[in-house]
């Protein structure tokens, strides 16, 4: 389901994915579909990490990653989740074939 909410995007992001939710920044992004690609990528690894530990292990991971790099963007950018996320975007059919918790050989270093 996708909500705007212009004001709920952080400064830096366009749109952010919380099971069943897309929200968007702005309305004319409901016509991207690299975008909404990226995120229903994220909605898919939320349900199948039953959210919560989704969220953990997103913040986890981003910790982990910060103080790797010392830098939130490169460290977003290495999060396992965003890193299957931005590999995969523009494959329009990468969700029929994905395979479960497939973000995990995203995982290095």
């Amino acid at each position: 389901m996708l909500v705007v909410l212009k004001y709920l995007i952080p400064r830096g992001f366009n749109s952010i994915a919380v099971f069943p939710f897309i929200f968007l920044k702005f309305k004319e992004s409901k016509n991207d579909l690299v975008l909404l690609n990226h995120e229903k990528i994220h909605l898919r690894q939320q349900l199948e990490l039953l959210f919560v530990p989704f969220f953990i292990w997103y913040g986890l991971e981003f910790v982990i990653r910060f103080f790797q790099y010392r830098d939130w963007k490169i460290a977003y950018r290495n999060i396992s989740f965003e890193r299957e996320a931005y590999e995969n975007e523009k494959d329009i059919n990468f969700l029929n074939n994905r395979v479960l918790l497939n973000h995990l050989k995203f995982i290095k270093k």
